[in-house]
């Protein structure tokens, strides 16, 4: 299977300086393509009798080569691949918006999110890797064997760089100890397993946080752009990557040990986007990572031998009583203990629907013979 490798770079000052060059090149021909793009939408929004053709990458890349380039002498100190993918990344964007799958595409500004790809002569070495028009750039990690990828992505989080690029990997079954496990979200826990098992959020970030907030308000005392600006402003982008890093890096432990435990998996299609509106709530729901959990438990599952199932988003799994298959009314989201008054059942509120979605998994699968089923009509019949 086909999996993404990510590491960091070990540049030098001039290759920094390379690095910097090729991201500021790719963003401007993103910027310069999206104002383009931007203007012949308006043109066309205002004269629908002469509407202009909505230009492709290709496209693009033409107008940027007569147009652009000879007008901007450092285009030519880097590589003609970086300003080739900003604009078919900035196509991509456009292709999304129209399928209304997600926002209009932004400009980008300097320092933030800096990134490029590169294709072509790529060579990698034991802790090296050789990039077009950059030469050989050692890493801090030993990088696989016997990979020669086609393209690289180059990124910069706040003072650090990072290359990433896809790579073959052969799935590692491993043995599981628990056949059906139900995995119930929460904002208060990260997880509730059927077994028992409870994993917190990350929470050693909170200090961070404290930490950050009072370094962007020092900062808005300082002259923009001044030296003492520029030290702040890269303070808090290395702390802003901290915080990053502790929550992914919890995801990660969590999720490899799901998949590498357990045959099945079951957890809710939540509605993040709904919980989010909820003002109250929508921080310690962003915190928590729901969308990065299910995206990493999805390719560690196809990487470890485990089957992800993912439940009806309307399936009661709260509501319901896992002893006796009672459903509330309603449950508040202060009862944290589910109390069930047909049968007198009572049980912690996430660990009672972790077991409703392993049992409601495991009984069709032993009655029906089904390997992935939908959970709520399989509860329902």
């Amino acid at each position: 299977m086909l999996l993404g490798y990510h590491t960091e770079l070990h540049p030098n000052k001039q290759q920094k300086t390379l690095l910097a060059k090729h991201a500021g090149v790719a963003r401007h021909a993103w910027n310069w393509g999206l104002w383009l793009t931007r203007n012949i939408l308006s043109h066309n929004c205002n004269n629908p009798d002469g509407k202009l053709k909505f230009p492709t990458a290709i496209d693009l890349h033409k107008l940027l080569v007569a147009m652009v380039k000879p007008k901007n002498y450092w285009y030519y100190e880097v590589s003609k691949t970086a300003p080739q993918y900003a604009l078919r990344y900035l196509s991509d964007a456009w292709k999304r918006r129209f399928s209304k799958v997600s926002a209009q595409p932004k400009f980008k500004k300097k320092g933030r999110n800096d990134s490029f790809t590169l294709d072509g002569s790529i060579t990698v070495g034991f802790n090296q890797i050789k990039l077009p028009r950059i030469g050989w750039i050692k890493t801090y990690e030993v990088l696989p064997d016997n990979v020669t990828p086609k393209s690289v992505t180059i990124s910069r989080k706040a003072d650090r760089w990072f290359i990433s690029f896809k790579m073959e990997r052969i799935p590692q079954i491993s043995d599981k100890s628990v056949d059906v496990v139900g995995v119930d979200l929460g904002v208060k826990t990260l997880a509730t397993l059927s077994t028992g098992e409870v994993f917190e959020g990350a929470k050693s970030y909170k200090k961070l946080e404290a930490k950050l907030s009072r370094e962007q308000y020092l900062n808005r005392h300082k002259i923009k752009f001044s030296s003492n600006w520029k030290k702040a402003q890269l303070k808090i982008a290395q702390l802003h990557n901290r915080i990053a890093n502790i929550r992914k890096d919890t995801l990660h432990k969590l999720t490899t040990y799901l998949a590498k435990n357990h045959s099945q998996i079951v957890i809710e299609n939540l509605n993040i986007s709904g919980m989010m509106a909820n003002h109250k709530l929508a921080k310690a729901v962003a915190d928590q990572g729901f969308y990065e959990f299910r995206r990493q438990l999805e390719y560690k599952c196809k990487l470890y031998g485990s089957e992800l199932i993912i439940a009806d988003r309307w399936f009661p799994s709260s509501k319901t009583c896992s002893r006796c298959g009672t459903v509330k009314e309603s449950l508040l989201l202060s009862e944290r203990v589910f109390n069930c008054e047909h049968c007198n059942f009572s049980c912690d509120r996430d660990l009672n629907a972790a077991l409703n979605l392993a049992m409601a998994v495991s009984s069709t699968v032993n009655a029906c013979g089904l390997d992935n089923a939908d959970v709520a009509r399989a509860k329902q019949e």
